[in-house]
Parts: C-alpha cells; sequence; structure tokens
C-alpha cells in the first residue's frame, strides 16, 4: 500500500497511472458517469493537485484499491462541484478532509452487508492517518446506504442535506467523525488488531510505503 502527496505525484508516475486507469474503469465504465470519461482511459480532475493525499493498496504488485483524501481549506469536490449537497454552512477546517473516490477492484468487493477486507483496509488507513494527525472528520459525497453502514463502523455521522440524484444515483453529503473506537471497530470487523500504517506513513508531510495489505 502506498501514499503519495500529489506534489510527488511524478516520482510515482507508474503507480499514479495505475490509479488514474483504476478510477476510470470504475466510475466511468462500471457506475456510469460518462462525463468523466476520458479518451486516454484515465480519470483526472481539477481536484488532483499538489494538495491532494493518494492511498492506493496492492497486493502482488496489482492496484486492487485507492482512495483520494483532499484538505478543506482549499476548494474540494462538496464545496466545487456538489455545493447543493449542502444545506449547513460548508465545512472549511484543517482537521477536516474530504474522502473521494474510493474504490475497490471489483473481484475484491465480495463482503456481502459488510465492508470487505480491502475496503476495511483502505478505511482504516484513513482513521490511522487521521489519528496521527490531529484530523477528527471526513467529508464524503455517498450513497444513502452508507449511512448505516458507517454508524455499525462507529463513525458519528452528521448529514449536512438532504439527499439528491446526481447521474442516476442518490447522494448525500455528510461529515463523518471518528476516534479511537472507530479504529478498533473496524479492527475488530477484520479480526485482527494490526496497524495498516507504519508510523512514517502516518505523516501527513510524507510519501512512504506502509505495510502491504495481507
Amino acid at each position: 500500500m502506498l501514499l503519495i502527496r500529489g506534489m510527488d505525484a511524478d516520482k510515482y508516475a507508474a503507480q499514479m497511472e495505475d490509479a488514474y486507469r483504476l478510477r476510470h474503469q470504475v466510475f466511468v465504465e462500471e457506475k456510469g458517469w460518462h462525463n468523466l470519461r476520458k479518451p486516454d482511459g484515465r480519470e483526472i480532475d481539477q481536484f488532483d493537485t499538489e494538495i491532494a493525499l493518494h492511498m492506493l493498496l496492492y497486493e502482488e504488485g496489482k492496484l486492487i484499491g485507492y482512495q483520494r483524501m483532499l484538505p478543506t481549506t482549499s476548494p474540494y469536490l462538496l464545496s466545487e462541484v456538489y455545493p447543493e449537497l449542502s444545506e449547513d454552512d460548508i465545512p472549511k477546517d484543517k482537521n477536516i478532509w474530504e474522502w473521494t473516490r474510493f474504490t475497490v477492484c471489483k473481484e475484491y468487493r465480495k463482503g456481502g452487508r459488510k465492508l470487505s477486507p480491502a475496503g476495511n483496509t483502505l478505511l482504516s488507513a484513513i482513521v490511522e492517518w487521521g489519528l496521527a494527525n490531529e484530523i477528527h472528520s471526513i467529508v464524503i459525497e455517498m450513497n444513502p446506504l452508507w449511512l448505516l453502514r458507517l454508524v455499525q463502523l462507529h463513525f458519528r455521522v452528521r448529514p449536512l442535506g438532504f439527499a439528491k440524484e446526481f447521474d442516476g444515483e442518490d447522494a448525500i453529503a455528510v461529515v463523518a467523525s471518528f476516534d479511537e473506537r472507530t479504529l478498533r471497530r473496524l479492527q475488530e470487523m477484520r479480526g485482527n488488531s494490526r496497524l495498516i500504517l507504519d508510523n512514517q506513513s502516518k505523516s501527513a508531510n510524507g510519501s512512504e510505503q506502509f505495510e502491504r495489505y495481507k
């Protein structure tokens, strides 16, 4: 699993190529978000900047999961693209980041109603990284069906508005707060207390490899 700052993306060109192609495969080819379609098969948007934080989950050399974090102190997806999803003040706080482009390869999504092992690993990485960097909440634009799942994982979820339809799918914006109890719950759900990130990887200012998902 790899943590890459946007400013270091050129140093990890091959890995970022994997990420952009996985995003295109899932969001364009599978989900049908055709406004994101690119001729080169790489899904890149205006938020893939130097301040973005990319988390890539590899297994045996294959990228099987990805997610992107954006600081809410700069323009981000909710503030610029989906402001109508919020009827409250749109969050702008150094301790709140936005969670976007979360995806897991189709063959690794098998988890039934529960979060898949790969999904758990990705979400655990956010919580571990957040706790180490005084980040306590994430903004999410998501299908309302995720509300119950997040609560079951011991996130404290606050909707910012009502669900609305985009591209044929309902979406709701929420702020989901977490703490050590959330991390313990994620560990309980996957059946072990092993930390996903090592100490170096938890830094918000470094691009470091962290322990490969098993």
